[in-house]
């Protein structure tokens, strides 16, 4: 099998220098190694993204150039080293020796010599080179210094617990299917198998995993009982509020989660759209293990004239392309992926989006706007600036501060991921 510490070099190597998504590196490297081995790939993957800046600060303090060109990948294998030093449980003399094993399996045994300096130096530096590391904003908190300074004026008080929750592993939260079971019945099947948990009243399907476990452990998920949704995804059903015979559309439907949970709520009928085919087989895969029905169409919610049948909707569930990051703990390629001047690019398309599935909406109806951002551009902002352009959206307050200049419900990564929800109507 193909050695798991090179392996990650090239996955980072395609994700930070090639504008590839970690989504779709790491599963084809995956298939490469076995076992235990797949979950150390994905450790190291993540943990590297998670904390690149402070990684690469190390390496230009101890190599006197970076390396380039065609030896470029190799300068992922000395981060890969570095983060296993600093950061996990392995062996010193484990990660060392497997690290410079990754050099050779790559075919360039003429850096072993290198690599295995540059990694014992760090070993004896390595206090030093953290102090250095932590006077430097972008290191101390291992996020792009646009982002952050982006977070310090929207979140004056809170922007660094914002931070510090990206830099954590994600939980683990279930979405009961009410079909089978109430979600206090479904606790009660997770205690029997000793699987500890806890509930929230304010996700009323859902249930938080004290760890992370195989899916096909947990009682009934291949039956449909119980699928994987984060808590702040979880809100977007209950917040549309479903009913039986509805017509329903679930825009940028992929990868089907929240397809799902609406027809576990109510025996409507969804179309379930998305841009993505690949990512619309999610949504019906998803279907399939849960035995739900939906109409899935293939595409693009911006021009409706190309694929509605004139049709109105009861409820739109327009969950909008976004910059993610209310997600960054779980996807920590965002930080290196995104650019400042794409915020701008995605709000103009969140308008557009808007703007054009409206007029899907009946009279009437309800439309939930949803994102996984915390940035106000692509949010609050975004939603009033519907609102005072359309004179028959009525806005509907989630909570005593939800005000039309001020719209919507922002949760920040914490308990559930970072995510907004507005809820708008249509005048009869």
């Amino acid at each position: 099998m193909a050695n798991v510490r090179a392996l990650a070099a090239e996955v980072l190597y395609q994700v930070v220098d090639k504008g590839q998504s970690l989504n779709t590196q790491l599963p084809f490297a995956a298939q490469k190694v076995h076992g235990k081995d797949k979950a150390l790939l994905q450790q190291i993957c993540y943990g590297v993204l998670r904390y690149l800046p402070t990684l690469e600060h190390y390496c230009q303090q101890l190599l006197e150039q970076p390396l380039k060109g065609k030896r470029r990948v190799y300068q992922f294998v000395l981060y890969v080293g570095m983060y296993q030093l600093q950061y996990m449980r392995v062996p010193e003399h484990a990660a060392v020796a497997e690290t410079v094993a990754a050099v050779e399996s790559m075919r360039a045994p003429g850096l072993k010599g290198l690599i295995n300096a540059i990694l014992r130096t760090f070993q004896r530096q390595q206090a030093e080179l953290e102090a250095s590391a932590n006077l430097i904003p972008v290191c101390q908190f291992n996020h792009p210094g646009w982002f952050i300074k982006k977070l310090q004026a929207t979140y004056p008080d809170t922007w660094q617990d914002i931070l510090d929750e990206n830099q954590q592993q994600a939980p683990m939260w279930l979405r009961v299917n009410q079909q089978h079971y109430t979600t206090a019945e479904y606790s009660e099947m997770l205690d029997e198998d000793g699987i500890e948990h806890s509930t929230d009243a304010q996700y009323q399907d859902g249930i938080l995993l004290d760890k992370p476990c195989d899916v096909f452990t947990l009682p009934g998920f291949r039956e449909g009982a119980c699928s994987v949704q984060d808590a702040a995804a979880q809100l977007a059903a209950r917040l549309l509020d479903p009913q039986d015979d509805d017509l329903i559309l679930d825009a940028c439907a992929a990868p089907g989660g929240k397809t799902c949970h609406i027809l576990e709520l109510a025996d409507a009928r969804v179309h379930a759209l998305d841009a993505d085919d690949q990512r619309l087989e999610r949504v019906e895969q998803n279907l399939k293990r849960i035995g739900l029905r939906a109409e899935c169409i293939h595409a693009d919610a911006s021009t409706p004239d190309t694929w509605w049948n004139s049709t109105p909707y009861d409820r739109i569930l327009l969950d909008v392309p976004c910059s993610a990051t209310g997600v960054i703990r779980r996807h920590p390629d965002i930080k290196w992926l995104r650019r400042k001047t794409d915020i701008d690019d995605l709000a103009e398309l969140q308008a557009s989006i808007l703007k054009n599935i409206w007029p899907l909406l009946k009279p009437g109806g309800t439309l939930i706007y949803a994102t996984c951002s915390v940035l106000p551009e692509e949010n609050a902002q975004q939603v009033a600036q519907f609102i005072t352009q359309t004179n028959d959206a009525i806005h509907h307050p989630l909570h005593d501060n939800d005000t039309p200049e001020q719209p919507g419900m922002q949760l920040l990564p914490g308990l559930s991921d970072g995510f907004y929800y507005a809820k708008l109507t249509k005048k009869q």
